[in-house]
């Protein structure tokens, strides 16, 4: 499978010594192709948090370098800090992130921890999807008793180390080596200094709860069962994970949670349960803190979450859906939220270069202008597309305003989502077609010295060569798509932006036409007539429908103008 990425999220056990942790992540840097996300270092944890992407070669090589790093500089005799630990390289999990799945992942964790225990000497336990145990899945049970109390523990035949050396070295301790889904560190910030006030509000809302108390939960007697068992009340959330904490550096306490499944419990809904829950003892929630990375839909769907409670459309754009999350979470709190650096989408993205979406609107124009041949009519015809549903949705968020209309928010918020989706993908398309057509002269430029050679050649024109039809015929599609939202806004939107919705009807046809061109430009050099047939016939209805369409849509806005 092509263009395989995981990420790699080490923690070690050094968050204050930063010359340390500058050795740790050069080993990392230093493997070709391997992009480093965040280093995200905590003086009260002693801890670090490092996050890298890239090919599971690439990121195994990179890994294996940090661990044998993290052996040779942090010694943990001396180690003290906030959080559970008991390695100097205390976890490293790897995460699917794109065109791999998790059981692919688990064998590349078994061949890290291999590695790690024969290349850096580590003992090394496996935990999550990794685990060689059923018992040694839940990373908390792995690391009970810390690393105090690994000298006892690897004693015990049933902890003996999955890969590396059995006995206890005291100044590496132990790594734990797993395969999870994405996980999500997340800290909310309490205006209060008390570590039992949080973590009373973290026994609240993790998913393991408290345990069960006779008489009063705070100081009564702890109810076992029948084989003498701790008995646990569970907590308001599933996958989630939680303690809490002093942060000394700034001087709050904090509920710290591992968000481990955000499909099942997001940062918003664990947000909201600790506001709630810290309300109901006295204490306010003033922010929070994300340690590492987090998703774009995440972000999204806090943002889109903050806007319904406020009875306000959510089809705005990601930047301002980002603003409102950070703004209703209070991930500014503490220090400045920097999307392009906490956002796991944004922060690959950089390492990509500019694209053409990222120009200003005057550098595209000039960009289209030059004598280069890509951009072409078909990324017009795309923004032509983006630009017709971005002005449908902005009719929906105007109307979704409107005063007055209040009893139907929802109703314009929803056909401004669908505008949104249609005008991002459009946006998207812009790129992809000058990718479509470059990937067809790469594909001219490719050696032809021998029989295999041409053979392979003239496959890979074939093969680019749909592909610049493909993107241009999806953005028939979208475009086409994008005049269910026109419609219904020169007819039942906002009157005063009637306007807005015919100009968007007029470039969305055009962006139809003019993708349908690009289309049949390419079509006469491809060799399976039965597939180009069909979609030209495809194209055709689009095109014919489109126009139909547009007709409507302009009559309808000239009996209102």
């Amino acid at each position: 499978m092509i263009n395989q990425l995981i990420e790699c999220v080490p923690n070690f056990s050094e968050g204050r010594d930063l010359t340390i942790i500058k050795q740790i992540t050069d080993a990392v840097e230093s493997v070709d192709g391997v992009k480093l996300l965040d280093v995200d270092p905590g003086a009260a944890t002693n801890r670090t948090v490092v996050t890298f992407v890239g090919s599971p070669a690439q990121v195994l090589d990179a890994a294996v370098l940090a661990g044998k790093k993290a052996a040779e500089l942090i010694d943990m005799t001396k180690h003290k800090g906030e959080h559970p630990r008991f390695g100097a390289m205390d976890v490293c999990p790897l995460v699917p992130v794109s065109n791999i799945t998790m059981k692919e992942v688990v064998p590349l964790a078994h061949k890290l921890a291999d590695r790690l225990a024969k290349e850096a000497g580590l003992s090394i336990y496996c935990y999550e999807h990794a685990a060689k145990k059923e018992d040694r899945k839940n990373l908390a049970v792995c690391r009970a008793g810390e690393y105090e109390g690994l000298a006892q523990k690897l004693k015990n035949p049933e902890w003996k180390p999955d890969f590396g050396p059995q006995s206890f070295n005291p100044r590496s301790g132990i790594t734990a080596v797993g395969a999870r889904d994405f996980l999500v560190a997340y800290n909310i910030n309490l205006n209060t200094t008390s570590t039992r006030r949080a973590n009373a509000i973290a026994f609240d809302i993790r998913e393991k709860g408290r345990k069960k108390r006779d008489g009063n939960p705070l100081t009564g007697k702890i109810i076992k069962d029948e084989n003498g068992h701790d008995l646990w009340s569970p907590g308001k959330l599933k996958s989630v994970k939680g303690i809490g904490w002093f942060i000394e550096e700034y001087g709050v306490a904090q509920v710290s949670v591992n968000l481990t499944n955000i499909a099942v419990t997001s940062v918003h809904k664990c947000f909201d349960a600790c506001c709630d829950s810290a309300q109901s003892r006295g204490i306010r929630v003033t922010g929070s803190e994300l340690v590492g990375l987090i998703p774009l839909n995440a972000m999204l769907d806090a943002g889109r979450h903050f806007l319904k409670k406020q009875q306000r459309s959510t089809g705005i754009s990601d930047a301002e859906l980002i603003k409102i999350a950070v703004k209703s979470l209070g991930l500014d709190d503490l220090y400045p939220f920097k999307p392009e650096e906490k956002i796991i989408e944004y922060a690959i993205a950089g390492a990509s270069g500019k694209k053409l979406v990222d120009l200003t609107m005057t550098g595209f124009v000039h960009e289209t202008a030059s004598e280069s041949p890509a951009p072409g009519g078909g990324s017009i015809a795309a923004a032509m597309g983006a630009m017709g549903a971005s002005l449908a949705t902005m009719v929906a968020n105007l109307s979704s305003h409107k005063r007055g209309w209040d009893d139907r928010w929802e109703e314009f918020s929803d056909w401004a989502d669908k505008g949104k989706k249609q005008h991002d993908e459009l946006l998207r398309l812009i790129d992809d077609d000058t990718d479509a057509f470059n990937g067809i002269m790469s594909a001219f430029g490719l050696p032809e010295d021998s029989e295999d050679e041409k053979t392979a050649k003239k496959q890979a024109i074939q093969d680019a060569t749909k592909r610049a039809i493909e993107i241009p015929f999806r953005v028939m599609q979208v475009a086409s798509e994008s005049m269910d939202v026109i419609q219904v806004m020169a007819e039942k939107g906002n009157p005063n932006s009637v306007s807005d919705a015919g100009v968007g009807a007029l470039a969305t046809r055009s962006a139809v036409m003019g993708a349908f061109m690009n289309v049949k430009i390419n079509a006469k050099d491809i060799e399976d007539k039965k597939w180009i047939a069909a979609l030209l016939e495809k194209g055709e209805k689009i095109q014919t429908e489109t126009i139909a369409r547009e007709c409507k849509i302009l009559d309808a806005v000239s009996k209102k103008l």
